[in-house]
C-alpha cells in the first residue's frame, strides 16, 4: 500500500515537472516568435540611419554653386591694349545722358526693359552684357574726346578688359563687330549662354562750323568680345 502510494507520488512529481517544462518550453518558444520581429524592426532602423546618412553625404558631396562676389564699390574700370586705352572710375547710367557722356572717357550703360528688368548686366554675372558707350569724336578739352577713336581697328581675338573697383580683372576676346542704327535697342540685350561686353561709339559724326559733334541720328557702331578670363 505505501509503495502503491509512493509511486502515485512520484508520477504527480513527474507530471508536474513535465507541465512545468512545456510552460518553458512554450516561454521560450514565444520569446523566439518575438525575436525575428524585433530583428525585423532593428534592421529597418539601420537601413533608415544609413539612408539617412548616406543623404547628408550626398548633400556634403555635391558642388556648391560659387557665391556671386558683388563689390560695394561698382565703379568700373575699362582696358582697349590693341588701342592703348585705359579708363578708370566709369560711371553707370543711362545712354540718353549727353552730360554724362561728356564728363567721363565712357559710360557703363544700364538699360531697363519694358517688364523692368535690366537688359545690360555687370562683369561678376553669370550671363551678361556689359554694356560701354563713348565718343568716337568726343568734345574736345573734355574725357570724352576721341574716348573709342579707333574701335573700328579692332579684329576677332582682340582683348578688352573689364575691370572692379576691387581690381579683378574679365578679360573678353573680340569676336563680332558691326554697324547698327540708333533705334536698334536690342544690341543692348544679354546673348543667350554667352558672357560678353559691348562697346558701343557712333559711326558717322557730322561737326558743324564750331566743331561741335551732331550725335542726334548717327549710326552705331559696335564691338562685342566674349569672356575669356575671370582672373585671380
Amino acid at each position: 500500500m505505501r509503495l502503491k502510494k509512493l509511486v502515485l507520488v512520484l508520477a504527480a512529481l513527474m507530471m508536474v515537472a513535465s507541465i512545468a517544462a512545456c510552460g518553458s518550453s512554450g516561454q521560450s518558444g514565444g520569446n523566439d516568435e518575438a525575436s525575428p520581429k524585433k530583428s525585423e524592426e532593428a534592421q529597418k532602423d539601420v537601413a533608415a540611419k544609413k539612408d539617412e546618412t548616406s543623404k547628408k553625404d550626398g548633400k556634403a558631396g555635391e558642388k556648391k554653386k560659387p557665391k556671386i562676389e558683388v563689390p560695394e564699390d561698382k565703379t568700373l574700370g575699362l582696358s582697349i591694349p590693341k588701342l592703348d586705352k585705359n579708363f578708370e572710375n566709369l560711371p553707370t547710367g543711362p545712354g540718353d545722358n549727353t552730360q554724362l557722356l561728356t564728363n567721363n572717357a565712357a559710360v557703363h550703360i544700364r538699360y531697363p526693359t519694358k517688364s523692368g528688368k535690366m537688359a545690360t548686366g555687370w562683369p561678376w554675372q553669370k550671363f551678361s552684357n556689359v554694356y560701354f558707350a563713348g565718343h568716337v569724336e568726343g568734345y574736345e578739352g573734355t574725357p570724352s574726346y576721341k574716348a573709342f577713336d579707333g574701335l573700328k581697328t579692332l579684329e576677332n581675338g582682340d582683348e578688352i578688359i573689364v575691370s572692379d573697383s576691387t581690381g579683378k580683372e574679365y578679360t573678353y576676346e573680340v569676336y563680332e563687330a558691326k554697324i547698327v542704327p540708333p533705334t536698334e535697342v536690342e544690341v543692348l540685350n544679354p546673348v543667350p549662354g554667352k558672357k560678353i561686353v559691348t562697346l558701343q561709339t557712333c559711326e558717322i559724326v557730322n561737326v558743324d562750323a564750331d566743331g561741335n559733334p551732331d550725335y542726334s541720328n548717327t549710326e552705331r557702331f559696335i564691338v562685342r568680345a566674349e569672356i575669356k578670363d575671370s582672373g585671380a
